[in-house]
């Protein structure tokens, strides 16, 4: 079994904490591998001094919806501060800060640029950086495994699902996406230490490390939806439901308008590799078209050496949008940029898909990014 830098720390009897006023960015989905959350091993423990807790998107418990505001808080157990980095304030101030020595990190990325955990983190680098205070990573392996995949994200378009230029799929740990954020782009970079994995190899993908899948977010229950995740999560981008208030999120797609049947043969007819359609019908309970029935598909996950989710969801996107011609749009743009530019990094692919024009041609010169990408890495890279 593979050993998250929790678990490593713990072997350390934490050693490297030793004499710091410590904050812990996390919620309750970073556990050991006996399932205790990173929070409760390290308020518990007197051999840490916690002096506050640090919150992401879907607050410190890790209930809340999507988007949604998150307040400053008190943790009734412990009685620390909980800082929330997703809401007023993205970035820690200097008053979060306030007699604080380091503040750990142990937060479970889904290894796709569109998850805001990691963007979170590079705030947190930057205040640091700014105030003097070290940063502790308690690493965590990549579900996805260390390839690299994916759409180029131009800074026009950077956003807390992306600020700096890294393809969809970066196959890096978070401590690896760390060392290279803090290195490259950090205006104060932090002292840095990264508690790596033991036993984790770029070529392992979640399923092959005997640890247990904790879901990250409300809407990432298993690690099949994180395999969908890098091309489903462009649903988002439109009208269409992503599944949102259902059992399967970024696993199906649809709205009332969508006919289940006619929507999987269209799809299946395409040939894509790894994946068959099948018609679906749902009710979300919240997000899109909550309360309404939708027609609709699951995508089915068949091969996954083979199965290509940028280039399947782009083409349930484009077949929806040629299917239902009256009915499909993308979500309004917000400060004059769509969502789903933000998400895919460009404008381009929007509009590309608009003009009818193929895969092949919306990710021509992905290749030469991905390359590129995957040499300015390399120095960072702290497993086989």
């Amino acid at each position: 079994m593979v050993k998250t830098g929790i678990d490593v720390l713990q072997k350390q009897q934490f050693a490297p904490l030793k004499g710091l006023a410590c904050g812990l960015f996390t919620n309750l989905a970073a556990c050991d591998a006996n399932f205790t959350p990173t929070y409760r091993i390290l308020t518990e423990s007197d051999r840490v001094q916690m002096r506050a807790l640090f919150a992401p998107e879907h607050g410190f418990a890790g209930s809340a919806p999507e988007g949604a505001h998150i307040a400053h808080d008190t943790d009734v157990r412990t009685g620390l501060p909980v800082h929330s980095l997703y809401g007023s304030s993205l970035k820690p101030t200097p008053e979060m800060l306030t007699g604080l020595d380091a503040i750990i990190c142990d937060i479970q990325d889904v290894g796709v640029r569109y998850y805001t955990f990691t963007w979170t983190l590079t705030y947190i680098l930057e205040a640091a950086g700014q105030e003097g205070i070290r940063v502790i990573i308690l690493d965590r392996p990549n579900p996805l495994g260390g390839e690299v995949r994916g759409a180029p994200l131009d800074l026009k378009f950077s956003s807390l699902v992306g600020r700096f230029p890294m393809p969809t799929r970066h196959g890096m740990t978070i401590g690896e996406l760390a060392g290279m954020i803090n290195a490259q782009w950090n205006p104060h970079p932090a002292a840095l230490t990264v508690i790596p994995c033991e036993g984790w190899q770029h070529d392992l993908i979640w399923d092959q490390t005997g640890l247990g899948w904790v879901a990250p977010s409300p809407n990432m229950p298993r690690f099949q939806t994180a395999q969908h995740y890098p091309g489903s999560c462009l649903i988002e981008g439109t009208i269409l439901s992503e599944g949102r208030g259902t059992t399967l999120p970024f696993q199906i797609t649809g709205a009332p308008f969508v006919d289940g049947f006619a929507t999987a043969d269209a799809l299946n007819a395409l040939a894509f590799r790894g994946v068959r359609f099948r018609p679906h019908y749902f009710q979300p309970t919240a997000g899109k078209w909550a309360g309404m029935r939708c027609g609709g598909v699951q995508v089915h996950l068949l091969d996954a050496a083979v199965y290509d989710p940028l280039e399947v969801w782009l083409g349930v996107i484009a077949t929806l949008r040629d299917l239902y011609p009256s009915h499909f749009a993308w979500l309004p743009p917000h400060n004059d940029t769509y969502h789903f530019d933000r998400l895919i990094g460009s404008d381009q692919p929007r509009t590309q898909i608009e003009r009818g024009e193929t895969f092949a041609a919306i990710s021509a010169g992905w290749a030469d990014f991905v390359k590129d990408f995957h040499t300015q890495r390399g120095p960072y890279l702290l497993y086989p």
